[in-house]
């Protein structure tokens, strides 16, 4: 239309010549759609419309559509096809030439009748081989229910829908959705959930490829609205959801009439031979076997523990309030540490000496002890003896006292004056020389404790002496005044502290990356603080005041996979003979622009350029690497790839999960103890990559812990 030719500040010019005339005529209109020009020109029948300049005016976007010429190319061929597709009896040639280069065909149509003539000519004989006709069915109840439709509401036959599908089988499919049309009323569209349900339906019986889709939806024009988006391509349709459960019925019907279809070459597997073939039988751990044998390999390691070993996995024993009847504790508890269901030492004289000790602390209730107490001579002190020894005995006797152990205070308490630091130290060291003295036969024990405890209370009279303090008021101002500068500052960057809010969760890991993303830069890793390894599979780091947490083995193979999809050239193996490829004029258009980069991914091709169209490239070598092979799939996979980012370095899918397999074998695994040295170099490796947030698996990198301002502010 001239509004859109106006739009783009195109020139355009027609050449036209009706039935009736003898010689045409040639009209050249201005940047604003006005004639301005009209002469003869000679032409056979019918009319040429030729554009020129676009966006000539308009220098900034001019100079855009230079930038991204291959791109907007692409784009235009893409809605081109559409309209070769569907326009029937139509014929349409499309050609390129650039400057006073040779003219190269792009699309050229026969003008035939039928859609799937027009299918053949844009994509060529090979397309054809895999496509079903569509076939329209009545919504059945079930689907009718989804999407809660009733028989009553139903309009008959209010739509038409033809076309054609890939077939359901795998490898027909394609690994893009890059041929993929819809139409309605013969339109181009791109209707999201039509587009949603048809892909979720071929996936239920080929879950890795996409669908080839043509499909023409014919509905009355009152029934359906396109004025939504200035490219016309969205729109409105009444009765959407009756729609939607026509494809999903009709989908479903055409490819589960060829699910049970096996072919004659196909042996299936005798399962009773799998069985009989596999020696390895293991009993199950609820069998009492299991679970002897269990107690046989745990038991010895328990035994040869060191003492200070299982101290540092079970929690000091600080308080003698905490005493738990022997019932209380579980058989496997009684087993791990030595005991018998009576709370009893086994003397065998393998078990551990802290073991021995932990059996005095957790004795019966029935004489409570203070944990003052030492052990025999012949045994090692507990942990837990010499952790309370190093505290004040008041803290540990509580219990003692109140079942009437106390001692007599003494009648001159009350005279003499209150006792200062120095008396105060003197009890102290009174009451660890009294612990560190505590030892003998069960029976002296309360006694000593009781003469210990008189002997702590006694009073010590020491000289009062004056200390003069030190003041200066102009010290303490300045003080004052430096607090309030802090407080200030503390203030103004209090919107800082809380920059990472996203949870560790799976739900949260695309606002958490969003934030890594928006706050840490590459430059930032290298100035990261090493502060540990966190059970041998993470890196915990500091950021000036922010603790992050970084997977040892997800960074490593992020930055492998990266470096291998940067310097690795497969090597390609010659085929015996070329191999007919079949591409459209756009695609093997975009192939010979982009030789260079199907070479790096092992591909060769042979290029006649003279000869006819989609018979111009032929394959004669293909990348191959242990027991991964590909084919012309991956080749028209990188062609889709190569179509929106014509020149950038890009790999089949295949390539990268090829990738990502060697760069997950090679990487650091975790389990694996790291030194400081080789933990930095890790975390400086995240700083030369392209998208160091999560692994070619999906594994998150690297997460935000805690901010040590919150901390110190609450």
């Amino acid at each position: 239309s001239w509004s859109r030719t106006a739009s783009m500040r195109a020139l355009p010019i027609v050449v036209t010549c009706h039935e009736s005339a003898q010689v045409g005529t040639k009209l050249v209109f201005d940047h604003n759609g006005h004639l301005v020009q009209r002469c003869p020109h000679p032409r056979q029948q019918g009319s040429t419309v030729s554009l020129g300049q676009l966006f000539y005016t308009l220098p900034v976007r001019h100079k855009e559509f230079q930038r991204n010429i291959k791109k907007e190319f692409t784009k235009m061929i893409h809605v081109l096809q559409s309209y070769c597709i569907i326009s029937t009896g139509v014929r349409i040639t499309c050609s390129n030439q650039t400057g006073q280069g040779k003219r190269s065909p792009v699309l050229n149509t026969s003008g035939s009748p039928c859609m799937r003539d027009n299918i053949g000519a844009v994509y060529g004989p090979k397309q054809l081989q895999s496509l079903l006709p569509f076939q329209q069915l009545s919504p059945t109840d079930v689907v009718k229910e989804d999407y809660g439709l009733t028989n009553a509401e139903l309009p008959e036959e209010l739509f038409t829908i033809t076309g054609f599908v890939s077939r359901g089988d795998h490898g027909v499919g394609r690994s893009a959705t890059d041929r993929q049309f819809f139409f309605i009323n013969k339109r181009p569209c791109d209707p999201s959930k039509v587009t949603k349900i048809v892909n979720e339906v071929y996936h239920m019986y080929n879950r890795h490829q996409y669908p080839f889709v043509a499909l023409n939806i014919a509905v009355a024009s009152e029934c359906v609205d396109v004025n939504v988006t200035p490219d016309k391509r969205q729109i409105f349709l009444q009765e959407e959801k009756l729609l939607l459960a026509i494809l999903k019925t009709s989908l479903m019907a055409m490819y589960e009439s060829g699910v049970n279809k096996i072919s004659l070459n196909h042996k299936p597997s005798n399962l009773s031979n799998s069985k009989q073939n596999n020696p390895l039988r293991l009993p199950s751990p609820a069998t009492p076997n299991g679970a002897r044998r269990v107690l046989r390999v745990v038991a010895p390691n328990r035994r040869h523990c060191s003492p200070f070993s299982r101290a540092q996995r079970r929690p000091p024993l600080t308080s003698t309030s905490s005493h738990l009847p022997p019932a209380g504790r579980s058989s496997l508890d009684a087993f791990r540490y030595g005991k018998t269901q009576d709370g009893d030492i086994e003397d065998s004289g393998r078990g551990s000496s802290l073991s021995e000790c932990d059996s005095q602390t957790t004795a019966t209730p029935e004489s409570p002890r203070c944990s003052s107490e030492a052990t025999p001579p012949d045994k090692h002190p507990c942990i837990a003896d010499v952790l309370a020894s190093e505290e004040p005995l008041d803290q540990h006797c509580s219990e003692p006292e109140a079942q009437g152990t106390k001692t007599e205070p003494s009648t001159s308490r009350e005279e003499d004056p209150a006792p200062g630091p120095d008396s105060k130290r003197a009890r102290t060291q009174g009451s660890q020389d009294s612990v560190g003295s505590s030892a003998g036969p069960e029976p002296t024990k309360r006694d000593s404790s009781r003469s210990s405890l008189s002997k702590v209370d006694a009073p010590v009279s020491l000289q009062k002496r004056t200390a003069p303090l030190r003041f200066c008021f102009q010290e303490l101002a300045s003080r004052l005044r430096r607090l309030n500068e802090l407080q200030r500052q503390m203030d103004s960057d209090r919107l800082k502290y809380r920059r990472f809010r996203a949870k560790i969760s799976p739900g949260e890991n695309q606002s958490a990356e969003d934030e890594l993303r928006k706050e840490i830069s590459k430059d930032t890793f290298k100035d990261m603080e090493i502060i540990g390894q966190f059970n041998l599979g993470f890196i915990i780091t500091k950021l000036n005041s922010d603790i992050f947490m970084i997977d040892q083995h997800a960074s490593d193979e992020k930055y492998n996979f990266e470096m291998l999809q940067q310097h690795t050239a497969l090597q390609g193996q010659r085929l015996i003979a070329p191999q007919k490829l079949h591409l459209p004029a756009v695609s093997e258009n975009v192939l010979m622009e982009n030789v260079d980069i199907f070479q790096k991914n092992g591909f060769d091709f042979l290029i006649d350029e003279e000869a006819q169209v989609m018979e111009r490239v032929k394959l004669v070598s293909l990348p191959t690497s242990k027991n991964w092979t590909f084919g012309p799939a991956d080749i028209e996979e990188l062609i889709f790839m190569l179509s929106d980012s014509p020149g950038v370095m890009c790999r089949p899918s295949r390539v990268r999960q090829m990738f990502a397999s060697r760069a997950c074998r090679k990487s650091v695994m975790i389990g694996t103890a790291l030194s400081v040295s080789e933990m930095k170099k890790l975390v400086v490796h995240m700083g030369e990559i392209e998208q160091p947030w999560n692994c070619p698996h999906g594994r998150p990198t690297m997460r935000h812990l805690v901010s040590l301002d919150v901390l110190s502010q609450d």
